[in-house]
């Protein structure tokens, strides 16, 4: 009797949380809902339209006069000549120079922004005037920061050259971003300055969320900080830092304004957008740069793909979290 009163009570409350959860979902979906359909007219339009000019003949003085053309603008063979976006060595000179300028970017601001925020984790007087001004940078629109760093890396009155000759670093004025030597390095410098702070945000966050009781158990323990920091700290803030890097990561796979404000539309730095913002409106070809902006799609979606795999961030690690 009292068994089949407790499994009684056992099922009832099984369906309780059944309907909580049903009701949960419900709920989340009517709020989702509205959001997704901004998302959808705001972004999946566009996206939609852009992949279907990629395969017509589309020109930006008439796009009424368009006609389909299959994958001409990524490949198509005449008399024996291959033309199109995949063909095009200025396309993969784009494309490498946006994954190089990725990998060393976001590289460099994860491992700054780790530092940055492991100082701003620890008591001292006066951490939150400095956590508010290291945002400063991250905070300025990339226009701006771009065309500041501009001005600053002149060849000619800039202050860096000033500087440099004043030190006796340098023995005559360097053109940072004129010099394709020096053009990439140039825009790496500039947007690690400006996006650190986003990477140190993050995983300051991260850090302010582990529990306190685990480090002074490693006190007491006398466990050398370096090792506590590799086998406590870093594995427990991985999972923030993969989206950071995921966030960091998208962004510099499809950069075009700091690119285009310091060095234009120069080879040495032409990214992937750039590239096709040049056939859009330089030359006018909207089909050809519809389907360099597609192929641009195609890439940070399979390396955002690879990215997550390779870092462990599945559902089920984070359901378990």
């Amino acid at each position: 009797m009292t068994l089949a009163l407790q499994q009684d009570g056992s099922a009832t409350r099984k369906v309780k949380r059944s309907n909580l959860s049903s009701a949960r979902l419900r709920a989340a979906w009517l709020f989702l809902t509205p959001m997704m359909i901004a998302l959808a007219a705001v972004a999946g339009w566009p996206l939609l339209r852009t992949i279907w000019l990629g395969f017509t003949d589309a020109n930006l003085i008439d796009l009424s006069e368009s006609q389909f053309i299959g994958f001409e603008n990524y490949l198509a063979f005449y008399d024996g000549e291959a033309y199109g976006v995949l063909v095009d060595a200025e396309w993969w000179n784009a494309v490498w120079n946006t994954l190089w300028f990725s990998v060393i970017s976001v590289g460099l601001e994860t491992l700054f922004g780790l530092i940055i925020a492991l100082i701003l984790n620890a008591e001292f007087k006066g951490r939150g005037l400095v956590r508010a001004a290291v945002l400063i940078p991250w905070a300025i629109p990339t226009i701006v920061s771009a065309k500041m760093w501009g001005w600053m890396l002149h060849d000619q009155f800039g202050v860096i050259n000033e500087i440099l000759l004043g030190v006796g670093i340098i023995s005559e004025p360097v053109a940072w971003t004129a010099d394709p030597s020096t053009a990439m390095w140039a825009v790496i410098m500039v947007d690690v300055w400006k996006t650190t702070p986003f990477m140190a945000l993050l995983t300051l966050a991260a850090l302010q969320m582990l529990p306190g009781d685990i480090y002074e158990a490693a006190r007491v323990d006398g466990i050398n900080p370096i090792r506590v920091f590799f086998k406590v700290t870093l594995p427990l803030i991985r999972p923030a830092i993969i989206v950071a890097v995921i966030f960091r990561s998208l962004d510099a796979l499809r950069v075009f304004d700091l690119i285009y404000v310091l060095t234009s539309s120069s080879t040495s730095t032409m990214s992937m957008s750039v590239y096709a913002r040049q056939q859009l409106v330089d030359f006018q070809e909207v089909g050809y740069g519809s389907a360099a902006a597609t192929l641009l799609f195609i890439v940070i979606a399979l390396l955002t793909t690879i990215t997550v795999v390779a870092g462990g961030l599945k559902s089920g690690e984070g359901d378990q979290a």
